[in-house]
């Protein structure tokens, strides 16, 4: 097999040489890799550069490097084994895209996870660029005058198309991504236009996402832009700007998953923990997106008791738990927000007003408990067709009794065991005993067909459910 344009070099080698098979230079020897070949435990930097258009597999016994972005195209399959770790080429802005019809199949296990990382000696946000996947799932986005086309943020795309997403196949498939780590990552290519720690781009519900870590992305942790997939056991840990966008149609389903800040790292457009939008405009364009949470623990800036804040000294730049906007009809249910400036902001400012969303039944908040946050609630009104909302009317909605939230005063109150763990160590977001997360979990509401129905709320169930850690790391 060949790779068009796309070569495995050994760090000591520049010669790209193509043949019937995938081949490597080392040291100035060739070495074949292709069928019926082993490299027999090379444990030496390999880099992958340019496109990939032919199917090929990483091994666990080799590091690889990402030089600049790096394509998987014409339908191939990147295979990753378990355990294998992979590099971005420091100041060389590398990255991985999965092209649309391509595939990932990054199957580790919770004792080998696959690692995307820094090489650096002393990592930090931003050392490359990052992981995207592209699918043919529905969008609302458009793209040189075609509907149901986006083109992804980042500066990624090219003359072939190569960073254009979406479709009409709710089913596609983009691969596996199960007991990942990505550290690192992120890029601005400019202000609005970044490459996102993982982010996902007309990704179809056939693709399979769970266990991904997010750890210190130079952007949002994750972010999607259309789609339908769905995703199970995600954590964003000390991201810079969002832990969980959802953007231009974007309809799956995430079922556990934990979002942690830095108090003193937030990014300069307002940092949150939810951001949704329909559209960049809050247009009426469909597919509306309509993601729905559940079971999700956040983990603000803000640390609280009655003793005492941190509230004064948190970077101002910190927003929101949750900023649901610009016509986007997100729900989220069973889930604990804990610490921000704000806890719900229903934002009507753009666009079509979000709150309409809520008036038929598309917008749903139920059973989820809002604690330690300086303000609980806050609304936006639109200029051009106010609804005659107001921060009262959310107040309202959110303490319908049919809906069973709660808003607690202080961070402590959720009493979870660890969740402020020191640095360097694992945090225990268990809930502890008295925490009002260890009950109160229901899945009666129609849009949580296909959930994992459980009892309790927030992402983790007792002091017996680490899911959370062994294949992480929050030792960075």
């Amino acid at each position: 097999m060949k790779l068009k344009h796309a070569f495995l070099y050994l760090l000591t080698g520049s010669l790209a040489i193509a043949s019937s098979c995938r081949q490597i230079e080392k040291d100035g020897d060739i070495i074949n890799s292709g069928p019926g070949n082993n490299t027999g435990g090379n444990t030496e930097n390999l880099i992958l550069s340019g496109k990939i258009s032919s199917s090929l597999t990483l091994k666990a016994n080799n590091i690889y490097k990402l030089r600049g972005l790096v394509y998987v195209t014409n339908g191939a399959t990147l295979t990753i084994e378990p355990g294998t770790k992979i590099v971005g080429e420091a100041d060389k802005n590398g990255g991985l895209i999965i092209t649309r019809g391509s595939k990932i199949m990054a199957q580790g296990t919770a004792t080998n996870p696959i690692i995307f990382t820094s090489e650096k000696p002393s990592p930090k946000r931003g050392d490359w660029a990052g992981i995207i996947l592209l699918g043919a799932a529905p969008t609302n986005a458009s793209f040189n005058g075609k509907a149901g086309v986006g083109e992804i943020e980042g500066g990624v795309n090219d003359a072939e198309g190569s960073g254009l997403y979406g479709g009409t196949n709710v089913s596609d498939n983009s691969g596996v991504l199960k007991y990942v780590r990505i550290e690192y990552a992120g890029y601005a290519f400019l202000p609005d236009k970044e490459i996102n720690g993982l982010t996902f781009g007309g990704v179809g519900n056939g693709t399979t996402i769970d266990y991904v870590q997010v750890a210190y992305a130079n952007d949002d942790s994750f972010e999607w832009f259309g789609g339908t997939v769905n995703c199970t056991h995600l954590i964003a840990y000390k991201g810079l700007d969002d832990d969980f966008d959802t953007d231009n149609g974007y309809s799956g389903k995430v079922q556990f998953a934990i979002g942690v800040r830095d108090p003193l790292v937030a990014d300069v457009s307002g940092s949150n923990a939810f951001e949704s939008d329909n559209d960049a405009n809050g247009s009426s364009l469909l597919p509306q997106t309509s993601a729905i949470f559940s079971n999700v623990t956040i983990i603000g800036p803000i640390q609280s008791s009655a003793s005492g804040t941190n509230a004064t000294g948190i970077n101002s730049l910190f927003q929101n738990a949750l900023q649901i906007r610009r016509n986007s009809s997100i729900s989220v249910f069973n889930s604990a927000f804990v610490g921000y400036p704000v806890g719900l902001f229903i934002d009507a400012s753009k666009g079509t007003a979000t709150d309409n969303n809520i008036g038929t039944g598309k917008l749903v908040f139920q059973n989820n408990v809002i604690t330690g946050c300086t303000t609980n609630f806050k609304y936006a009104a639109s200029g051009s067709a106010p609804t005659g909302w107001s921060t009262t009317n959310v107040q309202d909605w959110f303490n319908l009794p049919a809906n069973g939230n709660s808003a607690l005063n202080y961070s402590s109150d959720m009493k979870l065991a660890g969740a402020y763990a020191p640095a360097g160590t694992t945090p225990n977001f268990s809930p502890a005993a008295g925490s009002p997360l260890l009950t109160g979990g229901l899945f009666t509401n129609p849009l949580l067909a296909g959930f994992t129905p459980v009892t309790y709320r927030g992402a983790v169930k007792d002091s017996n459910d680490f899911w959370y850690a062994g294949w992480t790391n929050f030792n960075l």
